[in-house]
């Protein structure tokens, strides 16, 4: 009798402390309880089949104590979300926000803290973070590790980049699961600072598809006062672990309650477009906080940028690069400094001609002599043009011309001297109108001994949007932590980089065919990426015959690239006169929008291909771009999301019939056809290449 009583006191332990729930279309399953020990588990089936299995959270912290275990439930409370709101820029004009929500409230015994997990379980995944109450005994308090646990159901197949405190900037791997191994990977990549700190790590977000067909995406979002998420990967048992990145002295996170942690993701589906349509990481941050958002707009820019990447010119004035007379300032001009009134002019020219929104330049102030590599403080003032750069001239001609000029904020990783000088920055910016710019961090952070992906510059990067936000401005960084859907809370982060983008491929190894096929499935999840495509003269050696860097695709697919990454900030990022030799090329990217009414994934394939079809948020045109990875490809698709009972005239750029990234990347055509929603479109990819399409109506 006493047996029977005790397994039935187990059961009922077991059943108070466990909790299920589902996604609003019933095919996500969320099982949540606690271990014997009191630690918080769940586990994720997708349509009956197991995506997480059963998976360990909790906190360490550096006082010895954990919010790990001894845990006993307070209560579960369960709510249905739904709503429909509308981004300020955007995929589409309309984002539908929809969920059942778990809150799970929770008491250490001996401790009296209070730790709450919610869980919020979406038709396309699962979210959950930590939340940590206001309370008498858990006021301050150190992270040491966040042991959030995503136990793997198979040995999948992932695209992924190593775990790195520092950059982004890695080609992707393709492997197993149990092949993971940073030691394999080929670091001659051109990336200016590596901090890689595991053999068995790997960054989020990390996209993988099992052997049945299930695509899987483990991300973050809300990254605010937190350090980024890192996985460590056991590539023996399929198991992956939080990764937090440490600050300086090797602690994780300093906070106070009440505060939260960001949301831990888990995208799940057989349907690949799932992945990447889903608006989930942005729907788990906060509404926008800017109150009048009618300044922040869209652009399509051009600048003083690509001639520097190929070595046409140079960012510093004295071209010297070695501290020539610094401290004099008696620089030695030349002649190859990039950044000239009369060499912006002429882009402020060509872009009024072609209608372009801006002109950004870079190395338009004095610095850029001694900047990189010395882990030097004072470096750039922000404020200072170099002799052979009029700011007041050049800002009235733009004016005059109908242009806004961006501005370009090199930090060298100073980060300090940055925020010492950032409010003057920006008032010299309101003083000549300019609307955005652009920031970058490339090389070691100051203050000394902090990472890119730390908590200190996770912070930094969103004090920077705030600021630039109270003076109507909008800012676009490059080297910084990747995003996780902050930009719908401050919309003026109008984009980032923060991947591997375009310029990789003017004097490194460049970037292969298929790495614009994977972005959108990890760095782009969390927000537009300023990749810089339209790159026309493909081949490196055009500049100097000695060279054998190219970019990795055909001119088709450059185009294809402004439908395929997503920003309401993209650049023709090509010169002016690279453009004026393909003026009919050139024309789609001076049709194409940069701000969507509607976005339609119509094929998707990590690793392999991608077709989206967009309609401008101004007008009834539609847009299409279709890219491929090394292979040639053919596909048919319906153009059942154009309008019905209307025709339109589709203007389609594709790859010629012996294109070829490699042996004949220059080599399109262009034609056009009356079509409708009923037509079908056939579209055939060289290797490496792609297919843009225009779709304007008929009167």
């Amino acid at each position: 009798m006493k047996k029977i009583l005790s397994i039935a006191l187990l059961l009922f332990v077991f059943c108070i402390s466990a909790q299920s729930i589902q996604s609003p279309s019933k095919q996500i399953l969320l099982d949540f309880g606690l271990a014997e020990n009191g630690r918080p588990t769940y586990s994720v089936t997708f349509k009956n089949k197991p995506v997480i299995l059963q998976s360990a959270l909790g906190i360490y912290l550096k006082d010895g104590s954990n919010l790990a275990t001894n845990f006993s439930s307070d209560g579960i409370k369960n709510i249905t979300f739904n709503e429909s709101w509308k981004p300020v820029l955007g995929e589409q004009a309309s984002i539908i926000n929809h969920y059942n929500e778990m809150k799970v409230a929770l008491s250490q015994a001996g401790t009296n803290r209070k730790m709450n997990i919610i869980f919020k379980v979406y038709d396309e995944g699962v979210a959950f973070r930590y939340e940590f109450p206001k309370q008498k005994d858990l006021n301050y308090f150190i992270i040491k590790e966040e042991k959030t646990e995503f136990n793997l159901a198979g040995n999948h197949k992932t695209f992924w980049i190593p775990g790195d405190y520092d950059s982004q900037e890695y080609p992707y791997e393709e492997t197993k699961l149990s092949e993971i191994n940073t030691d394999n990977v080929n670091l001659n990549n051109g990336i200016g600072l590596k901090t890689i700190f595991s053999k068995y790590a790997v960054q989020s977000p990390l996209m993988m598809k099992s052997e049945d067909g299930i695509y899987i995406n483990i991300f973050e979002a809300a990254v605010v006062n937190y350090p980024v998420m890192h996985l460590d990967v056991n590539p023996k048992t399929y198991a992956l672990t939080s990764h937090l990145v440490p600050n300086s002295i090797g602690d994780k996170a300093y906070l106070q309650t009440p505060c939260v942690s960001p949301w831990r993701t888990i995208m799940v589906s057989d349907d690949a477009r799932d992945i990447i349509g889903s608006k989930m990481i942005l729907n788990l941050n906060e509404p926008s906080k800017i109150d009048d958002t009618s300044w922040i707009k869209p652009m399509k820019y051009v600048g003083i940028w690509w001639e520097m990447h190929i070595g046409k010119s140079t960012w510093d004035y004295a071209g010297s690069q070695n501290a020539q007379n610094v401290l004099t300032k008696d620089l030695i001009p030349s002649g190859k400094h990039g950044a000239t009134t009369a060499n912006t002019k002429r882009y402020i020219d060509f872009a009024a001609k072609h209608g372009f929104d801006g002109v950004l330049v870079e190395g338009w102030n004095v610095g850029w002599e001694d900047w990189f590599g010395n882990w030097k403080e004072d470096v750039f003032d922000f404020i200072t043009p170099y002799p052979d750069y009029n700011l007041a001239e050049i800002n009235a001609y733009a004016t005059s011309k109908g242009i806004k000029m961006i501005m370009h904020h090199e930090t060298s990783s100073s980060v300090a001297n940055y925020e010492r000088h950032l409010d003057r920055a920006l008032e010299l910016m309101k003083k000549y109108g300019y609307p955005a710019a652009k920031s970058g961090y490339v090389g070691r952070i100051i203050p000394r001994g902090e990472f890119h992906d730390g908590q200190t510059m996770v912070n930094h990067y969103n004090f920077v949007a705030r600021r630039f936000a109270d003076y109507k401005m909008m800012v676009n960084s490059h080297e910084s932590s990747r995003p996780t859907g902050y930009h719908r809370t401050y919309p003026n982060y109008i984009a980032a980089e923060a991947a591997r983008g375009n310029e990789f491929n003017a004097w490194s190894n460049g970037n292969p065919p298929m790495h614009e096929t994977i972005l959108p499935f990890t760095r782009l999840l969390g927000g537009p990426m300023d990749y810089t495509p339209g790159i026309f003269e493909i081949k490196m050696n055009y500049y100097d015959k000695s060279k054998k860097e190219q970019v990795h695709t055909t001119l088709a697919k450059q185009l294809a690239l402004y439908i395929t990454m997503y920003s309401p900030l993209q650049m023709a990022a090509d010169l002016p006169e690279n453009y004026e030799k393909y003026p009919d090329a050139f024309q789609f990217i001076k049709d194409v929008a940069v701000d969507w009414q509607d976005s339609k994934y119509l094929e998707a394939e990590p690793g392999d291909y991608l077709t989206v079809a967009r309609k401008d948020k101004q007008s009834e045109n539609w847009f299409l771009g279709a890219i491929t990875d090394e292979n040639a490809r053919n596909s048919e698709i319906k153009l059942d999301f154009l309008s019905p009972n209307t025709k339109y005239k589709a203007t389609i750029y594709q790859d010629g019939k012996t294109a070829h990234w490699e042996k004949n990347p220059v080599n399109y055509e262009i034609k056009t056809l009356t079509v409708t929603s009923k037509s079908k479109l056939k579209l055939v990819l060289a290797a490496g290449g792609g297919t843009a399409v225009s779709f304007t109506p008929i009167n």
